[in-house]
């Protein structure tokens, strides 16, 4: 047996999944010979509880084997692969073949008889199935019962169920254990929201100068976000932000006496990393406005971004952690061309152990103030053994804390820190916006790293504003949302994306006024009572993916044709026997990426993806508009990127 599946690229960390997940287990198993064999998986959950399940013969002509299995108990999971001589289903392919040609139909008789006996003295097995394996093997035996009648147990239907649930076995061969950690449904499942607290509630006084909003005026917005049926609202850092070197608005090196600063510049006089903003209220506002996120069903994540602002205590009390350059000046923030003079990076090479408790102390201290998800902020800037220790040593402690990537980074690092103990990365998404880059990037996610990797598909973020969104309209803001909430378990959208914002700093890939240096005043409810805003849209497809499992898993999607450069077909599909409702959920998503043009083609869908035959008809309803049509597999698609560009149909039927 070889390449078995769920793995990580590194042994040494285990595959990772959670509860409820529809997880392929898969190996490659094969004999000498030409008879047959049957492979098991054998788990064991983390309270010790063990079960066996079959795999399948995926009939790929390569060997591999399948099964699916939904862990629902969180923790590690042990598991291992069997493969054995099917000594049944050995001597029925023989015996079906060589009775019905009247071969050798003697011996095949009583060879089926030994191995009937053989089963019926398992102890283990049914008074009834006992008998019943008895009865056959006298049926075998006795010459007045003609080869039809012994043809007929052979093909019997109900032996084969026997056999498939209680194999005879030879010559078991037993794989290495390998290790599962299951980790809660939101380390893989969400939807996110962000936004600044202090633009929620700020307002303009007569002067011109904008008062900050605070946590208490942001809770005004919870239930506006919780309706439009997010499930995580994420806040970037809540922290005292530094006066030196304060960014002024779109990132000016100047400053003005009303200018907030960027939130990243962590620390002043005020505190540091375990302080709250004065202009934000106190810890003791910052509870309450956790507790009130709750009562909206809403987690609150937040910001960790492991760096300074000139002013912070760190600076004083521990110069050794930042890099000195030659001149004796502090080392500040780039990310050429961009410059962040107002936040000094830490050098994770000097006090590794210092730095190592004063993070932990941290994180322990939101924990303590009900934060059990955390965004962080570039980790692929800091070592990765750092990060393996610290999401190590929380969640022995906290098995429930999240931790998101802000990982724009080439694959390899952006999988390391997967596997180091992330459960969520952000990832290109945000720049994969034609067909072929999509069908690349979805069978990326959801099949060649979907063991370990789970990607956040965050539609835009303060920092990123595509030339796609810049210059697609408001088709583009439609095409984008569904596309990350129908192919990720997880995505994300930023404050100002339902009121399509899409103007850009000259030159750059964000936002013009950008709001990481100032206030944003926005009127949520003005723009959605003049129907120009993307709120009820984001709702529907919220609402659709807490309708249907399937959407909430990362795997089972599978990318069809279109005979059209700009029309991207996917379908995402939960069987019967894995979805928590015990029926079977297909979802196929029909997209014109080209929000400038209507497009018209003909589909190509491989129905045979979620159970139904090639050449069958199946009914599906656009769960948008409710459109509903009879397909097949070939279909007829229109999309009016003006209007609905994207279809999400569901498909009555599917298995």
């Amino acid at each position: 047996m070889v390449l078995p599946r769920p793995t990580t690229p590194d042994p040494r960390f285990p595959a990772s999944a959670f509860v409820g997940e529809a997880v392929p287990f898969q190996v490659t198993a094969f004999r000498e010979g030409h008879d047959a064999i049957g492979v098991h998986v054998r788990l064991i959950s983390p309270s010790g509880a063990e079960s066996l399940h079959r795999l399948t013969a995926l009939g790929d002509g390569f060997d591999r084997w399948r099964v699916g299995v939904a862990p629902l108990e969180q923790g590690l999971w042990s598991f291992r692969f069997e493969a054995f001589g099917d000594d049944f289903a050995t001597w029925q392919h023989a015996a079906d073949v060589k009775i019905a040609a009247g071969v050798d139909t003697s011996l095949m008789r009583e060879s089926g008889a030994l191995l009937f006996l053989r089963a019926a003295a398992e102890k283990s097995r049914p008074a009834a199935e006992r008998r019943a394996l008895t009865d056959a093997a006298a049926s075998l035996r006795d010459a007045e019962r003609d080869d039809t009648a012994a043809l007929a147990i052979v093909r019997d239907a109900y032996f084969a169920s026997v056999f498939a649930a209680r194999p005879l076995q030879s010559l078991l061969t037993v794989g290495p254990e390998l290790s599962l950690l299951v980790e809660r449904e939101r380390a893989g499942v969400g939807a996110w929201y962000e936004f600044f607290p202090r633009s929620e509630g700020a307002r303009r006084l007569k002067d011109g100068t904008v008062k900050s909003g605070n946590f208490r005026t942001a809770k005004n917005r919870l239930p506006a976000v919780s309706a439009m049926g997010f499930d995580v609202l994420y806040l970037p850092p809540i922290h005292p932000i530094g006066t030196l070197n304060r960014k002024g608005p779109n990132n000016t090196l100047t400053a003005g006496p009303g200018d907030p600063g960027s939130p990243w510049a962590i620390g002043s006089a005020a505190g540091g990393h375990d302080a709250v903003h004065p202009e934000l209220g106190t810890l003791a506002d910052f509870r309450a406005f956790v507790r009130a996120a709750a009562a909206e069903g809403l987690e609150v994540a937040l910001d960790l971004a492991l760096q300074a602002a000139p002013d912070h205590p760190w600076v004083t009390a521990h110069p050794e952690w930042f890099t000195t350059l030659p001149d004796g000046s502090i080392a500040y923030a780039e990310n050429p061309p961009k410059k962040y003079q107002d936040i000094y990076p830490i050098n994770f090479d000097n006090d590794p152990e210092g730095i190592r408790a004063e993070v932990l102390r941290i994180v322990r201290h939101w924990i303590a103030q009900g934060v059990k998800i955390f965004r962080v902020d570039n980790p692929h800037t800091k070592p990765l053994q750092f990060w393996e220790w610290l999401i190590g040593a929380v969640t022995a402690e906290h098995p429930d804390v999240v931790f998101l990537a802000e990982a724009f980074t080439r694959p390899a690092p952006l999988q390391a820190l997967a596997y180091s103990g992330f459960q969520q990365s952000y990832s290109y998404f945000t720049w994969r916006n034609t067909k072929t880059e999509l069908e690349e990037f979805f069978r990326w996610i959801s099949d060649e790293t979907a063991d370990f990797m789970r990607p956040n598909l965050f539609v835009n973020t303060p920092d990123i504003l595509t030339e796609y969104l810049q210059y697609g309209g408001r088709p583009a803001y439609k095409i984008r949302a569904a596309l990350a909430a129908t192919a990720g378990a997880s995505y994300g959208v930023y404050a100002g994306y339902e009121l399509f914002e899409n103007v850009a700093r000259p030159g750059s890939e964000e936002n013009i006024d950008n709001e990481k240096y100032e206030y944003k005043l926005r009127d949520w409810a003005g723009a959605e009572a003049a129907g120009d805003s993307l709120a009820p849209y984001l709702t529907r497809l919220n609402e659709i993916r807490r309708a249907h499992p399937a959407l909430r898993q990362l795997r089972g999607l599978t990318v069809h044709w279109s005979d059209d450069e700009a029309i991207l077909v996917y379908s995402k599909h939960l069987p019967a026997e894995l979805s928590p409702d015990g029926v079977a959920d297909t979802i196929i998503v029909v997209a014109n990426v080209d929000p400038h043009s209507t497009r018209q083609t003909m589909v190509h869908i491989d129905s045979t993806a979620f159970g139904v035959p090639r050449g069958h008809d199946y009914d599906v309803e656009d769960l948008v508009t409710g459109a509903r049509w009879t397909w097949n597999q070939d279909a007829f698609v229109r999309l009016d990127a003006f209007a609905e560009p994207v279809h999400i149909l569901h498909v009555k039927g599917s298995r």
